[in-house]
């Protein structure tokens, strides 16, 4: 899906700096604050916590009843995770796929798209995702021209980055586990190549239900937005060192990272589960993605940190060692 025009009550989550000044071989990409801040002006209410699902979004409250069962929830993180699983007879990814073909796809569809039926959790959500997306899109433009480049997007779901990949020529693989979601993207794509001109450089990625484990074939560079938010670390490290071996020249990663602050943020976030929410969601330390991506013989040349209220995101940009690029 073509990124979402923000509207002026959310200005103030625009990015700060522009990626082509931020992105070199010596320097970090910054979005908004290096550091997140300690205390949250506007505290969302409970209804707007509950829409809160397994994304790289956490969310904030500051009164003393939620410190006290936020503590209480340290005690025991997985009691609720545990009765997730339980639903899909243990099967975690079952429990994605299932999630993300129902009630996930819709809440999902709306977040990503342009619609007015969201809160000002799920839109803020929109608005750091958007901002992951444009960076990785630096990140891509910055390495070279993406016309007739291969590209991955491994985890597409709307299609956010294939599509403006597929307008800037690269020829794109789309794949999600969610069929709903590769159904969504495609008729997105058919909608936005039908508004091109004819001359454009508009190139229709192809789509594919898949998950990150069954991707198979090579590519220029392989790209995966937040979709390690799903896999437990040891789990995370196999599907790190799978799309590398997919990869030839880049591999872009983006995680929700694990510090004791946003990791206590994400446990107060847990008291407010929602209705809809059934799927675990795993923090990862950045020491832990690139050791993962050095095993594989890989290493780190680009990093970003996308931070708006509720949405945390690391992004990297891994090269094989030894590469010059």
């Amino acid at each position: 899906m073509p990124l979402t025009a923000v509207p002026s009550t959310t200005a103030a989550f625009s990015l700060r700096h522009s990626h082509k000044h931020n992105l070199t071989h010596s320097s970090s990409l910054h979005l908004h604050r290096a550091t997140p801040p300690r205390r949250l002006r506007a505290l969302p209410s409970a209804t707007d916590l509950s829409s809160l699902d397994a994304a790289p979004a956490v969310a904030a409250a500051a009164t003393s009843v939620a410190a006290l069962a936020a503590a209480f929830s340290l005690s025991d993180p997985e009691r609720r995770r545990r009765q997730q699983a339980e639903a899909t007879d243990g099967d975690e990814k079952a429990a994605v796929r299932d999630y993300f073909n129902s009630t996930g796809f819709e809440r999902w569809r709306k977040i990503y798209g342009s619609s007015n039926e969201v809160n000002r959790v799920q839109l803020d959500i929109r608005v750091g995702h958007a901002q992951t997306v444009e960076a990785a899109l630096g990140m891509l433009r910055d390495a070279g021209p993406i016309a007739g480049t291969t590209i991955c997007d491994a985890g597409c779901g709307t299609g956010s980055l294939s599509i403006p990949l597929a307008r800037q020529g690269a020829i794109v693989l789309a794949s999600d586990i969610s069929a709903a979601m590769v159904s969504e993207a495609q008729q997105q794509a058919e909608a936005a190549l039908s508004a091109e001109l004819p001359n454009s450089p508009f190139q229709m990625p192809k789509f594919e239900v898949s998950d990150l484990e069954s991707l198979n074939g090579s590519f220029d560079t392989v790209v995966c937005l937040d979709v390690l938010i799903h896999y437990p670390q040891e789990k995370a490290d196999d599907m790190i060192a799978h799309l590398a071996s997919l990869a030839k020249k880049r591999l872009l990663l983006s995680f929700a990272p694990k510090t004791l602050y946003f990791d206590f943020l994400k446990r107060v976030g847990e008291l407010f589960p929602g209705p809809s929410k059934a799927t675990r969601a795993y923090l990862h330390a950045e020491r832990d993605v690139e050791e993962a991506l050095r095993k594989v013989g890989w290493r780190i040349k680009n990093r970003g940190f996308i931070s708006t209220q509720f949405y945390f995101a690391k992004l990297v940009e891994a090269v094989p060692i030894g590469s010059a690029a």
